[in-house]
């Protein structure tokens, strides 16, 4: 049979892979004298002090190299393709899915519905284990791949196949079974749909998931979102401020449970959620480390702590400066105001004019407007910034004066590039608005350095 090749794409500088020679254009054929069908075998395989790895040079020529090292130590290989194998397509046909509420038109990539279970344990995408091979299950036990997360939406096996509309979903929620007997680390998250998995479904949810404790590791329910172009899809309702508030009644009650019985509240609210209900978030502990925070779980309250950490700090530096004896001979500084604008969703608005009141409290010389983009793309049920588009942010700046600079939360970019969800770029953004434009990372420390011009 012919040995499959592995095109290396990259090498990491000062890896095993550089120091050994290894370039890109070379092909990895095996470790160990086995043969690699994708990412996790080499993950696997990877994993000794001493290896024999077998690589075909961009001229042909096959080398061997034997290696020692620490046992988990990368060797530093960048692949041309992740999975270093195709990726696999979502076989269900959910009735909330985000995708099939899509305009047409767009880039091909945003139509592609992923449901690989070696994106989950590569970038923590979440699975619905309806398209995971009896076999690959086998590899993540013997591998002992972890964490995986998996899209439940509902325990209840018949509802199951009704929302995922795949007469496999039911049965294939038994493979949660098999990873727990085998230890496997799980995440777990429920799309809500008003009227079909909240209430007693919700409820029953809840109870059979927390029975996989410790190993099912966290909940996350997050209501589903809705966009103007559902049209011949299955018909479904936003939640309302009435709806949250039964929702948060349910997982506040089984977070108790849940605490007093294992010591972690498991399931959690996502930010939205708190947000339409017009409740306060839960305390920090309540979060259990945040490991939710890719599903919108604890975002906005971990963002606002560690700002107001930031203005504490420099608050005391400016006391300290104050009371110096140095102090006594400086002249005061003429007051020169510089202009900030923050773009942001509407589900952040409210949190990102309280932050900049404060930060202009402390900072005279620095005034902050925030612009509430209403998503006109997707329709204005879509709140958050992560889905805003270029278009929408330069119809409603269009005419404002923006200052010194925009700043932008990262989340609006496709990962690694500086492109919007509609193919619009930064650059063309800039351009359009006549004004720089500062893209910040999620946590409170990059925007408060985005704020005073720092950050790098």
């Amino acid at each position: 049979m012919e040995v499959k090749e592995h095109r290396i794409d990259g090498i990491e500088p000062g890896s095993i892979a550089d120091e050994l020679g290894i370039r890109p254009g070379d092909f990895l054929l095996g470790i160990n004298g086995q043969e690699l069908g994708d990412v996790f075998d080499y993950h696997f395989l990877i994993n000794d002090d001493r290896l024999t790895v077998q690589i075909k040079k961009a001229d042909g020529e096959d080398w061997e190299y034997e290696i020692e090292k620490d046992y988990y130590e990368d060797l530093g290989i960048v692949f041309e393709n992740g999975l270093m194998d195709d990726y696999r397509s979502c076989t269900n046909k959910c009735i909330f899915c985000f995708i099939d509420q899509m305009p047409p038109g767009m880039r091909d990539t945003l139509y592609f519905k992923d449901d690989d279970s070696r994106l989950s344990f590569l970038q923590g995408n979440y699975i619905t284990l309806t398209n995971l091979s009896e076999a690959d299950l086998d590899r993540i036990i013997r591998y002992k791949l972890a964490p995986i997360n998996i899209s439940v939406h509902t325990t209840n096996p018949d509802l199951r196949v009704k929302m995922l509309h795949n007469r496999f979903a039911g049965d294939a929620l038994k493979k949660i079974e098999r990873l727990f007997e085998a230890g496997i680390e799980m995440n777990s998250q429920i799309v809500l749909c008003k009227g079909v998995n909240d209430g007693e479904e919700l409820e029953r949810s809840i109870r059979d998931l927390s029975g996989f404790l410790p190993y099912m590791q966290s909940l996350s329910v997050v209501p589903v979102g809705l966009t103007k172009f559902r049209k011949g899809l299955y018909p479904l309702e936003a939640f309302e401020k009435d709806d949250a508030k039964k929702v948060l009644d349910i997982i506040h009650k089984w977070q108790k449970i849940c605490y007093d019985k294992y010591g972690l509240h498991f399931v959690h609210a996502s930010d939205e959620l708190y947000l339409l209900a017009e409740e306060a978030f839960p305390p920090e502990e309540c979060y259990d480390g945040y490991g939710q925070l890719e599903n919108g779980v604890g975002m906005i309250p971990l963002l606002e702590s560690e700002f107001m950490e930031c203005l504490q700090e420099e608050k005391e530096w400016q006391s300290k400066q104050k009371t110096s004896v140095f102090s006594l001979f400086r002249k005061p500084k003429p007051i020169q105001i510089k202009t900030v604008s923050i773009a942001t969703g509407r589900l952040a608005a409210p949190l990102m004019r309280k932050l900049s009141m404060a930060f202009m409290c402390l900072h005279p010389d620095i005034r902050i407007q925030v612009f509430e983009i209403t998503n006109r793309f997707f329709g204005e049920q879509i709140t958050v910034s992560g889905l805003l588009t270029g278009q929408d942010i330069r119809d409603t700046l269009l005419d404002e004066e923006l200052g010194d600079r925009l700043l932008l939360p990262c989340n609006m970019l496709r990962s690694g590039e500086q492109v919007f969800l509609d193919d619009m770029t930064v650059d063309t953004l800039s351009q359009k608005l006549n004004v720089p434009i500062m893209i910040t990372a999620s946590d409170g420390q990059s925007l408060y350095d985005a704020l005073l011009g720092t950050q790098d």
